[in-house]
C-alpha cells in the first residue's frame, strides 16, 4: 500500500509539472500547429499515466481526470479553445486546477457555445441534440429546492451504505438485481466523489463552479438525459472538441439542418473509446467494445429522437412523471446488457463491495469501541 501511494503522488508530481509547462508554452506559443505539437506530447503521457499506479480506486480516477478530461481540455487550450483560454488568461493554480480536475467556473451568464440555426420556423435541430429545448407544458420541471442539496448527498450516501449491506446478503438474492444494484452504485458513487472534488476546488479556489450532476433521473428525454443532466464535464468538453469541429466537417456534405446528428453520433463513439480507455487503465484487460456499443446505441436512439421531435415541430412531449420512468428504464436497462459486463470483468464491483463492506466495518468497531470506553 505505501509503495502504491508514492507512486500515485509521484504520478500526480509530474502532472503538476507538466502543467506548468502547458501553462508557460501557452504564453511563448500562439494557438494553433505549433502549440499543438509542444502539448501533443503531454497529452500522450497522460494517456498512459494511470496505468503506473497500482492502488484501484486512485487509479480509477486518475485516469478520468487525466487520460480524458485533461487531455482533451490541453487539446482545446492548443487552439485556443475551451476552459483553460478565457480572457483574461488564467492564474498557474486555476489553470492547473482547471485542466486536471472535473469542474468548470460558473458563467453568468452562462456561455453560448454554438451558433444556433432556425429552419422553417421549427425549433433548432441542434438545440435538441444538446438537450437545450424547452419542456413543454407536459414536461415541466418541479420546482427545485423542496429538498436541500445536502439533504440528498446525504440520502445518496445512506443509500450506499444500505448496499453495503445487501452485499453481505449476496448469495440469497437473485444476480440481476445485485447487477442493477451496482448500477445505481456506480451514479451515486460518481457523483459523490465529484461532488466532494467539486467542494474542496470551490473552497481553495473561491470560484462558483457548475453542477456535475443535475438530477439524472428526472430526466424527461435521452438528449436531456444526456445533455443536461448525466457528467455535465464531459459534456462540456466533447462539444467543442468533437461535436463542433464534426458539425463543421460534414457541413460540406449536407445541408446545415442535419449536421448536428452526424455530430452527436461522433461524440458518443468519443465518449465509447474513452471509457474503453479507462476501462483498460482500471482493468488491464483488452477492450470488447461492448462499451462503446452501449454509447453508440444511446448515439442511435438519441438520433432518431430528436429527428422525430424535429418533424413534430416539439409540440408534444409525454409528462414527465411517466417519461423519466422510461428514460431512466432504458438507460439502466442497456448499461445492464452492454456496460455491466466490463464492470464485472475489470472487477470495479467487487472493488465496490468490499469498499461499502470495510466502510461499515469500520464505523461498526468505532462504535464499539466508543460504547465499551463511555
Amino acid at each position: 500500500m505505501g509503495g502504491g501511494l508514492f507512486n500515485f503522488l509521484l504520478v500526480w508530481m509530474l502532472v503538476l509539472a507538466l502543467l506548468c509547462y502547458c501553462h508557460k508554452i501557452g504564453k511563448l506559443v500562439d494557438k494553433g500547429t505549433t502549440r499543438l505539437f509542444a502539448i501533443l506530447p503531454v497529452i500522450c503521457i497522460f494517456l498512459l499515466l494511470p496505468l503506473d499506479i497500482s492502488i484501484f480506486n486512485l487509479r480509477a480516477l486518475s485516469s478520468f481526470f487525466l487520460s480524458w478530461l485533461a487531455s482533451f481540455k490541453l487539446l482545446l487550450f492548443a487552439l485556443d479553445q475551451g476552459p483553460l483560454s478565457p480572457r483574461p488568461p488564467l492564474s498557474l493554480p486555476l489553470f492547473i486546477a482547471l485542466a486536471c480536475l472535473p469542474i468548470t467556473i460558473r458563467q453568468n451568464p452562462p456561455p453560448n457555445f454554438q451558433e444556433l440555426v432556425t429552419v422553417n420556423g421549427n425549433q433548432d435541430l441542434e438545440k435538441l441534440v444538446n438537450g437545450e429545448d424547452n419542456d413543454t407544458p407536459s414536461q415541466e420541471l418541479p420546482k427545485k429546492g423542496l429538498i436541500s442539496t445536502p439533504l440528498k448527498y446525504f440520502i445518496k450516501f445512506l443509500l450506499l451504505v444500505s448496499f453495503g449491506y445487501l452485499y453481505t446478503k449476496e448469495e440469497y438474492i437473485h444476480s440481476k438485481i445485485i447487477l442493477l444494484v451496482y448500477v445505481i452504485h456506480i451514479y451515486i458513487g460518481l457523483e459523490l466523489i465529484l461532488a466532494m472534488v467539486g467542494t474542496v476546488a470551490r473552497a481553495f479556489l473561491r470560484v462558483e463552479l457548475e453542477p456535475q450532476f443535475d438530477e439524472p433521473y428526472l430526466a424527461s428525454s435521452l438528449q436531456d438525459f444526456w445533455g443536461k443532466r448525466w457528467n455535465l464535464m464531459v459534456t462540456s468538453v466533447l462539444r467543442p472538441a468533437v461535436f463542433n469541429p464534426v458539425k463543421s466537417i460534414f457541413s460540406r456534405f449536407m445541408t446545415k439542418k442535419w449536421t448536428p446528428l452526424p455530430a452527436a453520433m461522433a461524440s458518443f463513439l468519443v465518449s465509447g473509446i474513452m471509457h474503453e480507455l479507462i476501462f483498460y487503465h482500471i482493468g488491464r484487460r483488452k477492450p470488447t467494445w461492448e462499451v462503446t456499443g452501449f454509447f453508440l446505441l444511446h448515439g442511435v436512439c438519441l438520433t432518431i429522437e430528436i429527428v422525430i421531435k424535429r418533424e413534430l415541430n416539439c409540440s408534444w412531449g409525454l409528462p414527465r412523471v411517466v417519461a423519466a420512468p422510461l428514460v431512466v428504464g432504458f438507460v439502466v436497462a442497456t448499461a445492464m446488457w452492454l456496460f455491466m459486463p466490463t464492470v464485472v470483468r475489470c472487477k470495479i464491483d467487487v472493488e465496490a463491495r468490499m469498499e461499502i463492506i470495510a466502510f461499515i466495518n469500520s464505523v461498526k468497531g468505532v462504535y464499539i469501541y466508543l460504547k465499551k470506553v463511555l
